[in-house]
């Protein structure tokens, strides 16, 4: 058992609902905002409910890892610290951070991650982090399974890697352009997105290559067909995005690499699960029904231009049919006389489509509509292939229909069952003043409890070991499953059914007290024993308060800059480096497109109405620069 290569499934909470969810469909560890300092402001969590959640998680061998992943200023390091304190004494059983001022602090023993907002990119800095005490590195979501193999082949620390949810365009960690643009701080958890907007293409001569699309906006990840690959390059969690995600997607999500999860380690002997526990699905879970902005493997295995999704950073859901006609009453202009009446149901029309696949009442559909705009409508009813909208909404003939909005299955997951279940076997003994039951569950934690009792022969031998099997086995809605009972000769004694119900009650709840003990840590940091692997450092560092500017001088580099949050102006600085590439996308690259001569004069300028970005293209390391205006 202890050779085998834990293989854990990592899933998102906004919350400790989210959090319940993602434990009870499956996963191995979940990952939670604390109170302040994650990189979802929008959801802080208080302590009491991480203290709950890691209580839960610990009852079936799984994990509960604390963002505090944002990059901290001077007046509130003492703050950071009183809440890391408090998620360590909560049970948490990992800290996830970005600012290395944290290794300066007075820490308790809780292993550390290294945020993937860290910018864990190369096998140098991964090495750098496990010297300095982190525990895990959540990898850099544009590295290749090569890249992967390289760095587990140079390091020992445990490797996380993002298989699901929504892409940041820009490196993690090296993104300014919602601060540069409107003062929110991606590093200080705030950002506003502005990749998700429109933007142009213009030449040095003003011409437009690309008009209001969104250029920086990307499908979301799935990796799901490569789980396999990934454990065989050295990933040891598979992570799941989503902090800002809602329980349904939790649950569909979870749930899905679960299955996949489940099928590697049956299909290969050296892996084993990370927790314990058996899930009993109530529904099938199917990726495309939660928000999704279309799928991508990013650069898991090389460059491709699947990545990007200019049309609409909004969720497309699954891909339906082919609208074939539509009937708007309102063009016509008929009479109400003539109209197709359906009490209840607008009166504008309806429209048919070409599809198999089968939809219901109170769906939502989404389209392009003719200038490019992601148009929603809801189905009133429906009739085989002809569908009566709420609106219309400038639907047309040849409009590619998408279903973001699965009613069926949505009311699937709020009155889910999916249940948890730990092995269990109970024992019965007699003892010289009455019984003694004892529990072992299915990793051999063991426990008992002795009832001093009066005995009773059984008047029938037979009903009597069925009553006691019967009673010992139900395990209701606790976490356990009975499957075995060992009665060791007592059917010969009678037992009240009240009595059986008690110790085998009372029996579960001690094992669940045993499963959910707080961890012990050791963490074994080297704070100042190596070199940090970079010589020449500015804002990309990331120093925003006086900690991490002595952590940056113990390892060797006395004046690593200032946060861009920090500066006063930024002009003429790169505000995001992304190794999506607009020239590569637009088919220019001479590196993969061959294609000669570009047919526009650089520089290259994304604009829109908040302002206008230098493009700058690093041809030698595959990378895309944006800078602001001098």
């Amino acid at each position: 058992m202890t050779d085998k290569r834990t293989i854990e499934l990592l899933s998102p909470a906004r919350n400790l609902e989210c959090g319940l969810a993602a434990i009870s469909h499956g996963a191995d560890a979940v990952y939670i905002g604390g109170p302040k300092f994650g990189a979802r402001e929008a959801v802080g969590n208080p302590v009491k409910d991480i203290e709950r959640l890691a209580s839960e998680a610990h009852l079936y061998g799984g994990k509960v890892y604390v963002a505090l992943n944002t990059i901290l200023y001077d007046e509130e390091l003492e703050s950071a610290c009183q809440i890391i304190h408090q998620i360590y004494e909560a049970g948490a059983d990992a800290l996830i951070i970005q600012d290395m001022g944290i290794l300066e602090m007075d820490l308790p023993p809780i292993p550390l991650h290294a945020s993937t907002q860290v910018h864990n990119f190369t096998p140098s800095k991964i090495e750098f982090l496990e010297r300095v005490g982190f525990k895990r590195a959540v990898l850099a979501r544009e590295l290749t399974l090569e890249q992967i193999r390289e760095i587990r082949s140079r390091t020992s620390i445990e490797l996380e890697f993002f298989v699901h949810g929504s892409l940041c365009v820009s490196l993690s960690g090296q993104c300014y352009l919602s601060y540069a643009m409107g003062g929110r701080s991606a590093n200080r958890g705030a950002c506003a997105q502005p990749c998700r907007k429109r933007y142009s293409i213009t030449d040095a001569e003003g011409n437009f290559l690309f008009k209001d699309k969104y250029l920086l906006s990307l499908k979301d990840l799935d990796n799901s067909a490569s789980i396999e690959e990934l454990a065989d390059a050295g990933i040891s969690s598979f992570k799941i995005e989503g902090r800002l995600k809602d329980v349904d997607y939790v649950k569909n999500i979870t749930s899905f690499y679960r299955k996949n999860i489940d099928a590697l380690l049956e299909k290969y002997s050296g892996y084993r699960a990370a927790s314990i526990g058996k899930t009993y699905f109530d529904f099938d879970p199917d990726p495309k029904k939660s928000f999704n902005r279309g799928s991508t493997e990013y650069f898991l295995h090389g460059r491709t231009k699947d990545i990007a999704s200019p049309d609409t950073p909004k969720s497309l859901g699954e891909e339906i049919g082919v609208v074939t006609a539509v009937h708007d009453y309102a063009a016509l202009r008929l009479p109400e006389s003539k109209v197709l009446q359906n009490s209840g149901f607008r009166k504008e029309g309806f429209f048919e489509i070409d599809s198999t696949i089968p939809l219901s009442n109170n769906d939502g559909l989404v389209f392009l509509s003719r200038n490019g705009e992601s148009t929603g409508i809801k189905i009133n009813r429906v009739e085989g292939k002809i569908i009566y909208p709420d609106q219309l909404n400038g639907i047309y003939t040849g409009a590619l229909l998408y279903r973001n909005y699965d009613h069926n299955f949505r009311e699937k997951l709020k009155s889910d069952h999916t249940v948890r279940k730990i092995r269990a076997e109970i024992s019965l003994r007699e003892t010289d003043e009455g019984f003694l039951i004892s529990v072992t569950d299915e990793t051999g934690l063991n426990t008992s409890l002795e009832y001093k009792i009066e005995k009773q022969a059984a008047r029938d031998v037979d009903r009597s070991k069925e009553a006691i099997v019967k009673q010992l086995s139900k395990s209701g809605e606790t976490a356990f499953e009975v499957v075995n009972v060992e009665i060791n000769g007592n059917e010969r004694y009678f037992f009240q059914v009240s009595m059986l119900n008690l110790i085998r009650r009372e029996i579960l709840e001690k094992l669940a007290v045993l499963r959910k003990q707080k961890p012990q840590f050791y963490h074994g940091r080297e704070s100042n024993a190596c070199q940090f692997p970079v010589e020449e450092l500015q804002y990309q560092t990331n120093v925003s308060n006086h900690l991490a500017r002595l952590f940056y001088d113990h390892h060797g580099i006395p004046d690593p800059g200032v946060a861009f949050e920090k500066q006063k102006k930024h002009p003429g600085q790169v505000v995001m480096t992304t190794k999506h590439c607009l020239k590569y996308q637009m088919g220019c690259c001479r590196k993969y497109d061959n294609t000669g001569k570009v047919p526009f004069r650089e520089p290259l300028y994304l604009v829109n109405e908040s302002g206008k970005l230098q493009l700058e293209f690093d041809c030698l390391n595959c990378r895309m620069r944006l800078k602001t205006e001098d």
